[in-house]
């Protein structure tokens, strides 16, 4: 007898109420299935996802959300279940994809996507607000943050924490432990517990217990093993307890994350309490695919992949690994090199020097604040610090970059990965903006390579000639090699000589802006082409000589047009022509291909701003 079919597209929080918990058991096991299907093919969050399916489930059986109950996902890429219990389902053949659903929360897709969400930290103060706002008008409701344990190493949750703490709001924190030990990512959370620790009387017994189990020979050591590891289970459940209930939250946990009942108990004891309350649930990332619970952090963020193997097909060499390799060759020579990276070690391509260096490499977490200031006081120190993370994260980090590391003039290199455009993760995480916010800072260069190679160069002259405060962008991606791969630091490059315009382009670029000027010139137009790997400060010395003898000039960047490197030149030299860049706007997610082609980013967009604005000059 075949089993029945509960998962379709028209599920209503009406209809889960009516499942018992073995049809919601079976209905989770489904959604599993559907999600692991489906991002096989588009690629996505997928262990994140499988992690809290029966949590999702709950919740929107508990709650309505489409009424006056209101959710907010933290980060936001843990939204699946929500996007398919809220008539999404039919979308994801298209997750990701241009012009298709996307992979983090969107106001534009359902009235139950609050906000455009895709950074860490933010759920708990949106959750503040939103509450606080119903308690203004009347609106009655809970309001729910699902939060993950490794946000909390970012100092905006502790700051929503205390404002949430002791007040009659209606907020449910939902704090998802899956397997990242809460004491562990908060860090000096657990210095609650000091005044227990520290007294005569712990300590005498604790030693006390110790030289006892030592006097029982053969099982003496197994029993103290035993009582370390009961104990540091008690210390998991007990520091969320304690920092909670000491600001004035009521704790409620651990629970059994995927344990459909016990959910639903918990859950709806939370509705009843009156004001805040922490339910803590401990999940399992990539729960329900193997490959997923063995590597939770390779299907993190997965391209598409086969079921039966978990082989996934990615880029095999991308410019994070090239700068991971460099910085691990730079390290063998100078003890003095230290890696600081905000919780992207993988992504930002520093496995192996994390592996190679340990006492030289710093995760900070998610707290990308504190990562660029605490390396302002490692290069005070002494010491040389690497800062690498995404483009778009290192936006979080603008008043630590210009108040504590560059106006005190501190050697700090930092490396945003992922500029230009990631592609499928949207708008949140574009990496156009850099050029910009990191443009107006005084004395902060910014390089960007155009291959590998260059990438190598800057990153040895960054961190072995430079005395300052230095930053290199380059994109996601493998290699862009034309040919073109010298670095002199704050010298343009003459990559292809011409008569009739001349073309400038940023590192990131280049490839594109040479093939289009070939393509150009088969129509009649020669294109003069310069390289200006150093972005900040530009050598306008090389360009103002280029443009005196063609007369026009265009400029292309993969950054927005405001604050970028055409406006820069432009403002500086007055010549004729044209900038090629991103609008001043959020762009949405697709392949990259795609995105540049919509532009006019691409070599056939550039292409024809070449011939246009050629023509513009000879009509003049």
């Amino acid at each position: 007898m075949e089993k029945r079919k509960i998962l379709n597209e028209n599920l209503t929080h009406d209809d889960l109420k009516d499942l018992d918990f073995e049809g919601l058991t079976m209905l989770s096991s489904e959604i599993r299935d559907f999600l692991i299907a489906g991002v096989s093919k588009t690629g996505g969050h997928l262990a994140s996802n499988l992690g809290v399916v029966e949590l999702t489930v709950m919740l929107h059986r508990c709650f309505d959300f489409k009424k006056n109950d209101r959710i907010i996902f933290d980060v936001g890429h843990q939204s699946y279940v929500h996007k398919i219990l809220t008539g999404r389902m039919n979308g994801f053949e298209n997750l990701r994809k241009t012009g298709g659903m996307s992979g983090f929360p969107r106001r534009e897709e359902s009235e139950t996507d609050l906000f455009d969400t895709g950074h860490s930290g933010t759920s708990l103060s949106l959750a503040d607000g939103i509450a606080t706002a119903k308690m203004h008008t009347g609106e009655e409701g809970c309001t729910v943050a699902l939060i993950g344990d490794g946000a909390f190493t970012g100092g905006l949750c502790y700051e929503a924490l205390n404002n949430i703490g002791n007040t009659k709001k209606n907020i449910l924190i939902i704090l998802n432990d899956n397997g990242m030990s809460i004491s562990e990512n908060v860090g000096a959370v657990s210095n609650l517990l000091t005044k227990v620790r520290a007294s005569k009387g712990y300590n005498r017994a604790k030693s006390g217990v110790k030289d006892a189990l030592g006097l029982l020979k053969g099982i003496g050591p197994a029993l103290e093993k035993g009582i370390r590891h009961i104990k540091n289970g008690l210390k998991g459940a007990i520091v969320p307890s304690v920092f909670a209930e000491s600001l004035g939250i009521t704790y409620l946990g651990p629970v059994d994350g995927h344990n459909v009942k016990q959910l639903e108990y918990y859950i709806s004891s939370a509705k009843n309490i009156e004001g805040p309350v922490l339910l803590h649930v401990k999940t399992v990332k990539g729960k329900g695919y193997a490959h997923a619970e063995g590597e939770p952090s390779k299907f993190h963020g997965v391209s598409d992949f086969e079921v039966d193997k978990g082989i996934t097909h990615s880029i095999k060499s991308d410019f994070s690994g090239a700068f991971g390799m460099e910085l691990c060759l730079l390290a063998m020579k100078n003890e003095r090199i230290v890696a600081v990276c905000p919780a992207m070690t993988k992504g930002c391509g520093l496995s192996g020097f994390a592996e190679s260096f340990p006492d030289r490499f710093y995760d900070c977490g998610i707290a990308e604040e504190h990562a660029v200031t605490f390396a302002a006081g490692l290069a005070k120190g002494g010491l040389v610090p690497v800062v690498a993370t995404y483009s778009t994260f290192m936006q979080r980090a603008y008043d630590e970059i210009w108040h504590d590391v560059v106006m005190n003039n501190l050697h700090v290199v930092f490396c945003l990965d992922r500029a230009g455009l990631p592609g499928a993760d949207g708008k949140t995480h574009q990496g156009i903006y850099d050029l910009s916010y990191l443009g107006n800072i005084p004395n902060l260069p910014v390089l960007s390579p155009s291959s590998f190679a260059e990438l190598s160069k800057m990153l040895r002259f960054a961190v072995e000639e430079y005395d300052g405060p230095i930053a290199i962008r380059y994109p996601k991606g493998s290699d862009r090699e034309c040919g073109f791969s010298s670095f002199t630091f704050g010298k343009a490059e003459l990559c292809k000589e011409g008569t009739d315009i001349t073309v400038v382009s940023e590192g990131l670029m280049l490839k594109d802006v040479l093939d289009a000027a070939l393509e150009a010139e088969k129509e009649g137009v020669r294109a003069e082409v310069i390289k200006l790997s150093t972005v900040t400060p530009v050598d306008l010395e090389e360009i103002k000589k280029s443009v005196s003898g063609t007369g026009c000039l265009l400029t292309v960047e993969a950054n927005v047009i405001r604050g970028g490197m055409g406006e820069a030149i432009f403002s500086a030299l007055r010549a004729k022509g044209g900038i090629k860049a991103f609008p001043n706007a959020f762009i949405e997610h697709g392949k990259t291909g795609d995105i540049l082609s919509a532009y006019g980013l691409d070599k056939e967009g550039i292409k024809e701003a070449i011939i246009k604005e050629a023509g513009a000059k000879n009509e003049a």
